[in-house]
């Protein structure tokens, strides 16, 4: 036995004796080979950590440069004296997922707040990371000067209309982007401030956010310069295998990520209540007032809440108005419904035989929010709820077809759910 033990400890440190290396000749090219090739792939994976990071994090050159055209009087904002000036713009922690958006945690008035700031894809990739590259100036070219305020409303409606359909309530959205324009609240709209608040308007979640601005489930808007804008703190995650790196989710067997979702995430009867705020957004999604909007990437990763278990949007970048989607899906060529994918999963029916893509949504928002919850609510639900919330949930996943055709089956089929969760948590704690 002492043998036995003498050995295994050799192995395990490379012995290199003569006595054992005759015995076991290839043992010590074995274990040469695998230390060079646990060195090789740690020292890939810190690198592959650092030079992403480096990329995706690049919050001082969304500063620098906006900055730059703040001084200059091209833009103008509610945050850009104490971003600019004051220094009470706190950055945080680098929260981006892709270079083009840049996302932090921040400080800005003792408040916790989320900065959102574009940067062009364009950018020299060879430039020096800590240099401030050229922005191109496109993005602020509009309106040029001479614009009257009357000409920039309808430049602005004719905006809204492309995006968001011709609803007869977007003049009342024009008019609160020129009122959002007006911060200073002088009653005139300069040309800085009408070439801010134009450049916010071309990014797709701040367009997003102010047609959802009413709803209780979307980010709030704070202030903005140029088109860096901030909004309320960032929500806690939903799901907490979403914080790994994402070169180790592939590794996470579903049972193992299951488990860590309820080891470290809610108490049941919380993410109960966060599953009634997500179909409640689903809701205000549908048929608002600045018309319907689809989730075109449905994942636990984008779901938030609040400290008191609340639901937050955390990322509205994957939402899209009915209308772009249409735009996008129409006149496409196609030979499979592959081929009519918005974002990741908006995907249309392929018509094989015009080989066109058609207009209406495979699945609509609930039927894809409800596969979500199937894995986020069935795992450790109540013995006497399972059951039936697993069969609302099947049928739930189920919806499909025309949004017209499916209105009246959605709306039911959506209160049923939300009924079922609430009656088990009212008048509890956790209600």
């Amino acid at each position: 036995m002492r043998r036995l033990r003498r050995l295994a400890h050799l192995v395990l440190f490379c012995p290199f004796s003569k006595g054992l290396q005759g015995r076991l000749p290839g043992l010590r090219i074995r274990c040469i080979f695998l230390a060079w090739l646990g060195i090789f792939a740690g020292s890939w994976l810190v690198y592959e950590h650092y030079s992403s990071y480096s990329e995706r994090c690049r919050g001082h050159v969304c500063q620098v440069v906006i900055c730059d055209q703040y001084r200059k009087g091209i833009i103008s904002g509610s945050v850009c004296q104490d971003l600019c000036e004051l220094h009470m713009v706190e950055w945080r922690t680098c929260l981006s997922a892709a270079p083009a958006q840049q996302v932090y945690s921040g400080l800005w008035r003792d408040k916790d707040v989320t900065i959102k700031c574009g940067i062009e894809e364009t950018l020299d990739s060879k430039a020096r990371s800590d240099a401030a590259p050229r922005r191109e100036l496109v993005l602020f070219d509009k309106p040029t000067r001479g614009t009257s305020i009357k000409e920039f409303r309808e430049m602005t409606l004719s905006f809204l209309k492309a995006n968001l359909g011709d609803l007869p309530s977007l003049p009342a959205l024009v008019g609160q982007v020129l009122l959002m324009a007006d911060f200073n609240k002088d009653n005139r709209v300069s040309l800085a401030e009408a070439k801010s608040v134009w450049a916010l308007l071309q990014r797709n979640e701040f367009l997003l956010l102010l047609s959802l601005q009413e709803k209780e489930h979307a980010s709030r808007l704070l202030g903005y310069c140029g088109d860096l804008y901030l909004t309320e703190g960032v929500p806690h995650g939903a799901w907490h295998t979403a914080a790994l790196p994402p070169l180790l989710r592939p590794l996470l067997p579903p049972a193992l990520q299951g488990a860590l979702q309820q080891w470290l995430g809610p108490a049941w009867p919380w993410r109960a209540k966060i599953a009634i705020g997500l179909l409640e957004f689903v809701e205000e999604l549908f048929h608002g007032s600045y018309g319907t909007f689809y989730m075109c990437e449905t994942t636990l990763a984008n779901v938030g809440y609040t400290a008191t278990y609340d639901f937050k949007m955390a990322d509205l970048q994957q939402v899209a108005p009915e209308a772009t989607v249409r735009r996008f899906l129409q006149g496409r060529r196609c030979e499979h419904s592959a081929d009519c994918t918005y974002g990741r999963d908006c995907r249309a029916p392929c018509d094989r035989l015009m080989r066109q893509c058609k207009g209406d949504l495979i699945q609509p928002n609930l039927a894809k929010v409800c596969a979500l919850l199937r894995g986020y609510l069935l795992p450790g639900a109540p013995a006497d709820l399972r059951e039936e919330l697993g069969t609302q949930l099947r049928t739930c996943t189920t919806l499909s077809g025309l949004a017209s055709q499916v209105e009246a089956h959605h709306s039911l089929v959506l209160s049923h759910l939300k009924t079922l969760l609430w009656k088990k948590i009212s008048n509890t704690k956790y209600s």
